[in-house]
């Protein structure tokens, strides 16, 4: 039968609900489809089902290679990435014991100053990238110096943001090519993370044992506490809803405030994604539940649940939605600037790993690697098939320098601000300007671990 025919009946013809019930569908894939020994096995492998389940939603999108989904579908999809990384925010706090940086300092600040030399270097090259290497033929615009940064630290959400200040800027293009990129970089992290988890694992690196045993204990864990307890289940659906709450309200709070300000203070505020104050909230939520001693009502097997979830549907939806027709049209421009946002990735991750990093530098590497090129969502991911027990302790310092790194970069302060002093000072300052943030960065980190190094000799 004919899908094209399907499709007009009366049935299909309101979108949105074909949408949520394909959501519903995959969702329940999703939970009960990574409990399979087939998606264990996979998973050993480094191939999250996550992934897989995204390569099946192109393949039958309306330009994959099966037209099953209409394009009204994938439409109502494209909107699910900013409240899911929502959810993947306000569990990234709320889900664990607020870590006890004793002993952490060092690890921690290292982290951030990777994060920090990523994210200024992804500016560098794309400005670099634009002005020397992109033909004029590709109609370049300045503005697209900001692209790697804001598709691979930002992902789908600060796209969706900044895509309005490109528009605002005259760069009308920019939200489709922002997205673009959010989902090579999605697709990037996920395939390449997953090559170098199974490159780890047969160098001895990571335990692909380990993964197994997790598996099972998560299993048992989880069918004893979800479904024993319905009201454990809301409590904490409640507390979700309420660190993105505070989110939104701050910064509802911080747009009405605006309006005493100049505006080019106005503009950055607008511009503002809410994922960096839902991560204070979730801090804050946890800490005065510890405070008062009333963390009995907070699961973090719950917690964790929600954010694995939230970070596969993600996955998903960001690469079901994509328009491939865009990136047809724009290939070789979203290709060349794929290329060089990885290559940089790598070469700072590599030094990094190499010079700075000492105990579990796979780990910091790999989930450092993802949070750069997917997103934080990513960076979990990679870090969940890494290291699923959390012996390497690189969750806490991934999460106690998110804290911070966040509010710069990844749809922070800077990332708001790149396209706006772009249009004042012009990309080759802009660009200068990013190059000696990261060299002084990398110089600082070496300097930083050689006076510690000297310290403990």
């Amino acid at each position: 039968m004919n899908i094209s025919l399907l499709q007009n009946k009366n049935i299909f013809s309101n979108s949105l609900l074909i949408s949520l019930l394909g959501f519903l569908v995959i969702c329940f894939f999703l939970i009960f489809g990574r409990k399979f020994k087939l998606a264990v096995q996979l998973e050993r492998f480094g191939l999250p089902i996550a992934v897989i389940s995204g390569i099946v939603g192109i393949s039958i999108g309306p330009y994959g290679l099966i037209n099953i989904l209409s394009e009204e579908t994938t439409n109502v999809w494209s909107n699910f990435p900013t409240p899911l990384l929502s959810l993947v925010f306000a569990t990234l706090m709320m889900g664990r014991p607020i870590p006890n940086i004793n002993g952490l300092i060092r690890p921690i600040v290292n982290q951030f100053l990777l994060a920090l030399s990523l994210g200024f270097g992804q500016f560098f090259v794309g400005g670099l990238v634009v002005k020397y290497l992109l033909s004029p033929s590709m109609e370049t615009n300045p503005l697209m110096g900001c692209l790697i940064e804001v598709g691979f630290e930002g992902g789908h959400g600060a796209a969706s943001i900044i895509g309005e200040s490109f528009n605002r800027l005259g760069f009308s293009d920019g939200l489709d090519l922002g997205l673009a990129m959010a989902t090579m970089g999605l697709l990037s992290s996920s395939l390449l993370g997953s090559v170098f988890i199974f490159i780890g694992r047969n160098l001895g690196i990571s335990d692909r044992q380990e993964i197994v045993d997790n598996k099972n204990n998560e299993n048992l864990n989880l069918k004893i506490g979800i479904f024993s307890d319905l009201r454990i289940l809301l409590i904490n659906l409640g507390f979700v809803g309420l660190a993105i709450s505070f989110g939104v309200l701050i910064l509802k709070l911080l747009r009405y405030v605006s309006n005493y300000f100049g505006e080019f203070s106005k503009e950055v505020i607008l511009s503002l994604p809410v994922f960096p104050l839902i991560l204070i909230g979730s801090l804050l939520i946890r800490y005065t539940l510890e405070k008062t001693n009333n963390t009995k009502f907070i699961s973090n097997l719950l917690q964790r649940e929600i954010g694995i979830l939230s970070t596969d549907l993600l996955i998903f939806t960001a690469m079901a939605s994509l328009d491939i027709a865009t990136v047809f049209d724009n290939w070789r421009l979203i290709l060349v600037l794929t290329i060089f946002g990885l290559t940089w990735n790598l070469i700072c991750i590599s030094y990094f790993a190499c010079f700075i990093f000492e105990k579990y530098w796979f780990e910091r590497s790999l989930i450092e690697f993802g949070n750069s090129t997917g997103v934080v969502a990513s960076g979990l991911l990679l870090l969940r098939l890494a290291d699923p027990k959390n012996i390497s302790k690189t969750l806490p310092i991934f999460t106690s320098k998110q804290l911070f790194a966040q509010l710069i970069l990844s749809g922070g302060f800077f990332t708001v601000i790149a396209p706006l002093m772009i249009s004042k000072i012009g990309l080759d300052y802009w660009t200068e300007i990013c190059a000696s943030i990261t060299l002084f960065i990398i110089f600082a980190a070496f300097l930083f671990n050689k006076k510690i190094s000297t310290t403990y000799q």
